[in-house]
């Protein structure tokens, strides 16, 4: 049985969300397979959550996943603009998605975390600019049996 220990991690720079599936064909059989700048930043993440484990063994139950997304703050604003948005009066409404970077984070996490993201029963998330972009993850295994 896995320790009931949150695990925390920053995946660092600019959030990534996942991006759709590519289409190709390879001998005349069609394929669908991830973009590269996916697959980069799942590995991204994979990285950043096998160094918070500390080989620890994966989660197995349910989970609660909070998930912090930090945006830079654009080099052109004003300082006026930088303020109110580090204050948190100026939201990020662009993108990436929310729910794209959950799923490239989520993804990330498969096999290294927790056995599978089936496994989330519970989500806080929430998207802000500060002064260093990047995305703060906290798992936290629940009581209760898997079903």
């Amino acid at each position: 049985m896995s320790e009931l220990k949150p695990v925390s991690f920053m995946v660092p720079g600019k959030a990534i969300g996942k991006g759709r599936m590519r289409l190709s064909t390879m001998h005349g059989f069609a394929r669908m397979h991830p973009t590269d700048q996916t697959i980069n930043y799942e590995s991204l993440v994979a990285m950043s959550a096998q160094q918070a484990m500390q080989g620890r063994e994966l989660i197995a139950g349910p989970v609660l996943v909070e998930m912090k997304i930090v945006v830079g703050v654009a080099a052109s604003w004003s300082k006026k603009k930088r303020a109110e948005a580090l204050a948190g009066d100026v939201l990020p409404t662009k993108k990436p998605d929310i729910d794209n970077v959950e799923k490239a984070i989520f993804d990330g996490m498969n096999g290294v975390v927790w056995i599978d993201d089936v496994q989330v029963v519970n989500v806080s998330k929430s998207k802000r600019y500060g002064e260093t972009p990047g995305v703060l993850v906290r798992v936290v295994p629940l009581e209760g049996k898997p079903s």
